[in-house]
């Protein structure tokens, strides 16, 4: 008996010892945390475009060329800014109501979806001429592309994604999404796709095969409108609009691991995988940064007050710069340009 008493002493104090070094190590964790500074945005430059008040829409980098596109939807054009000197130098005509724009290295292409008429647009990223066009009718939004296969993936009138041989530009499927169709993200080294439906799910493609084979959900949060994705870490980044939050997922399972509250509007989601840093640009007028601890935790660093109707953005990781696309509005007269807005992470 006093052998099984000191034992059952012995194994209790094991385990308060336990209890106290596990609190010792998670405040410790949370003290480092809260003692690495805030991440500063310092808006470093404004870039003037030209058109009339209407909206913007998304933006891509060609890092090569240090060139930025822009789709200027109310202008009907894709504009081409030179980031050395942060200066419009052309705006491609003819590109409809452009509303998705995607730049690949690979192909030297620049990819748009142009509402009107339900676009797919191919412009010769060196001569920044158009090539040739596919017309599918309807509207046609995001646009990505993938390099492996050399198909175009385009979200066309808001319930599904056409894909497209680049080569012979021939509709070669249509994959059908519930409506409405948000941003999707292609990963780089492993076969999938993943589809914002703004019903509250991420809609997960086989790109071999171009087939739906899961879905995760978002819930509480609601109408999915931005994504991003952490390949090595094996998370996706879901800016929801409705009960306003950026929802993490795990890549492979769905499960959530996170849900952090952003401001209204979101529309774009960035990650910069070396600083662990989320960038996302909401129209309510701001940008909300969250900083990775790990691939389960992560903290609200810190909320960047912007122009309201400002909500897509593009981030170039060599650079830490983040270019914020802000509409020409009848509520700012003193704008007297649609502009770029250039943020700089110190």
């Amino acid at each position: 008996m006093i052998r099984k008493s000191r034992l059952h002493s012995g194994i209790g104090v094991l385990t308060r010892c336990s209890v106290v070094f596990w609190s010792i190590f998670t405040s410790a964790e949370a003290t480092q945390a809260a003692d690495v500074p805030a991440p500063v945005l310092e808006r470093t430059a404004t870039i003037a475009l030209k058109g009339p008040v209407g909206g913007l829409d998304h933006l891509t980098i060609d890092s090569k060329r240090e060139r930025l596109f822009v789709a200027n939807t109310s202008n009907g054009t894709v504009d081409v800014v030179d980031l050395k000197t942060q200066t419009l130098i052309k705006q491609i005509p003819d590109q409809g109501k452009a509303r998705g724009v995607f730049y690949s290295r690979d192909a030297d292409r620049i990819f748009v979806g142009a509402g009107v008429g339900g676009m797919c647009n191919t412009i010769d990223a060196e001569k920044l001429e158009p090539i040739r066009s596919v017309a599918m009718g309807g509207d046609a939004d995001n646009v990505r592309y993938n390099p492996k296969t050399r198909r175009i993936y385009v979200a066309h009138d808001d319930r599904e994604i056409r894909v497209i041989e680049a080569d012979s530009t021939s509709v070669s499927k249509r994959i059908a999404i519930p409506p409405e169709v948000g941003a999707f993200q292609l990963e780089s080294n492993k076969p999938r796709m993943y589809v914002n439906s703004k019903t509250g799910y991420v809609i997960v493609i086989d790109t071999e095969k171009d087939e739906a084979i899961d879905r995760f959900s978002v819930a509480p949060a609601g109408v999915n409108a931005a994504l991003a994705i952490d390949e090595e870490g094996r998370r996706l980044f879901v800016g929801c609009r409705e009960n306003p939050a950026l929802v993490v997922l795990n890549a492979d399972t769905g499960r959530k691991v996170a849900s952090l509250p952003i401001p209204g509007g979101v529309d774009d989601v960035s990650f910069d995988a070396e600083r662990g840093l989320v960038f996302a640009s909401c129209g309510e007028g701001a940008i909300a940064v969250i900083r990775k601890i790990d691939s389960d935790r992560y903290e609200s660093a810190t909320t960047i007050k912007t122009a309201k109707g400002a909500k897509t953005s593009v981030y170039h990781a060599e650079t830490k710069t983040l270019y914020l696309a802000v509409p020409r509005s009848a509520d700012r007269p003193e704008q007297k340009n649609p502009e770029v807005w250039a943020y700089r992470l110190r």
